[in-house]
């Protein structure tokens, strides 16, 4: 059994393919339906973000699996598959369950050490649970992957300061009128990523926001947390008319924004400059608009720059997150290799969990003049020499189960004590804690 995960993501594909990406949050459908037609599949857990598809799966035939994840992200997207190969990243094993670390941990994130990713995977996570498509190996991994983010947090500095496309945002905004004191800002949307803005923009002096929102009553809620106006949803064009700075954030899927609408528009605003920051996937803004005098137009690619330097900034604290999480997945590792051996401690603890409750049946039967105290006493006496008896060899293969020889000590453990095939079962992993 191999764990596996294939996936594209902002540092994979460009903005106009993350678009698509985008879009497939919005699906009505969850993609964990598809689980019961991919034969190759085992396990499964399915994660999206603005910037980031990723399905994450065991199987017991890696290039089969692999061809019907790829096929499924097709239909997802909904691009050429050459397309969408050109793009994808295929993780195995170890570097699947480091890569998946890294996410949670925020290290393979535009802006390192941004928080909502972590909660991104534990809502997809439930959703899986939910579909039934993760089993034993799938749900120690996610559990593990939530100890593993937190001992990052805990641990490490890289939440400090914080940071987000949004702070980028207002960064980028900074830059360029030098001081946000004086200016006039719009939020285009009202949702998580407008919040933030809103907040560093407050930071930096703006006092004078309007909020745009479809949902009247989020717009309001968020106006009066940051005294700032709001306007119909409708109007926000006309808006464009007395403000300085466009912050786009909205869930349309399509460009609310188009260069027909803008060009009338600067026209009466006698061609003043007017920056577009868009940080929305999809894009918010015709891409065209960036040719009209006087507007200048950023996406999230263009805040490359700064997020560099926040990498930059916070490269000591990746470099001790990176070695939590290599640490963390040996860890794993050897938990995945004690596998092999489960079913064979289960066989054995059951044969002698069989062969003691027989014979204490048999030895109670001949004692009636025992109280129930006293044949309590005997069962828990059994119980705790079964329990001693096993200890050693059961530590022994834990121990074995991490040689490339452990199939001899198996097969040796399993003729030893008289094991059938019958008596391992796969399923269950109830010993490894023992």
């Amino acid at each position: 059994m191999d764990i596996y995960l294939v996936g594209m993501n902002h540092k994979t594909a460009p903005v106009e393919i993350r678009e698509r990406i985008a879009q497939v949050c919005r699906l009505n459908a969850s993609p964990l339906e598809h689980r019961t037609h991919c034969r190759a599949v085992e396990e499964l857990f399915f994660l999206s973000t603005c910037n980031r598809v990723e399905f994450l799966f065991t199987t017991s035939n890696g290039l089969q699996a692999v061809e019907e994840m790829t096929d499924l992200m097709v239909r997802l997207v909904d691009l050429p598959k050459d397309v969408v190969v050109n793009h994808l990243y295929v993780h195995r094993n170890l570097d699947a369950v480091r890569h998946l670390f890294r996410v949670a941990s925020s290290l393979d994130s535009m802006v390192v050490g941004e928080p909502q990713i972590l909660g991104q995977i534990k809502d997809a996570y439930r959703e899986a649970t939910q579909y039934r498509t993760v089993g034993v190996v799938l749900n120690r991994l996610l559990h593990k992957t939530f100890s593993v983010a937190k001992r990052v947090r805990t641990e490490t500095n890289i939440g400090c300061h914080a940071v987000s496309v949004s702070y980028a945002a207002v960064t980028l905004a900074k830059k360029i009128f030098g001081e946000l004191q004086g200016k006039r800002v719009m939020l285009l949307g009202a949702g998580e990523m407008a919040e933030l803005a809103a907040e560093h923009f407050r930071s930096n002096g703006v006092r004078n926001m309007v909020i745009v929102n479809r949902t009247l009553e989020r717009a309001v809620e968020l106006a009066r947390r940051f005294h700032a106006q709001t306007i119909p949803f409708s109007h926000f064009l006309d808006a464009l008319l007395q403000v300085d700075i466009v912050l786009c954030s909205t869930a349309a899927a399509e460009p609310i924004l188009r260069a027909e609408d803008l060009k009338p528009r600067m026209r009466k605003r006698k061609n003043r400059p007017l920056f577009f920051i868009d940080i929305a996937m999809p894009r918010n803004v015709d891409p065209k608009i960036h040719d009209l005098d006087n507007v200048y137009l950023y996406d999230i690619d263009d805040l490359k720059g700064i997020v560099d330097f926040n990498l930059s900034e916070r490269r000591h604290e990746a470099e001790k997150a990176q070695h939590i999480i290599d640490t963390e997945t040996l860890q794993f590792q050897q938990w995945l290799q004690t596998l092999d051996v489960v079913p064979t401690i289960i066989a054995l603890r059951r044969k002698a969990e069989e062969i003691r409750r027989a014979e204490l049946r048999k030895t109670l039967s001949q004692l009636p003049e025992l109280s129930d105290k006293e044949k309590e006493a005997i069962g828990v006496l059994t119980e705790t020499i079964i329990k001693k008896l096993l200890h050693d060899p059961i530590v022994f293969l834990k121990k074995k189960s991490v040689r490339d020889s452990k199939n001899a000590y198996v097969n040796f453990t399993q003729q030893l004590f008289n094991l059938d095939q019958e008596d391992a079962p796969t399923s269950s992993l109830d010993c490894t804690d023992g």
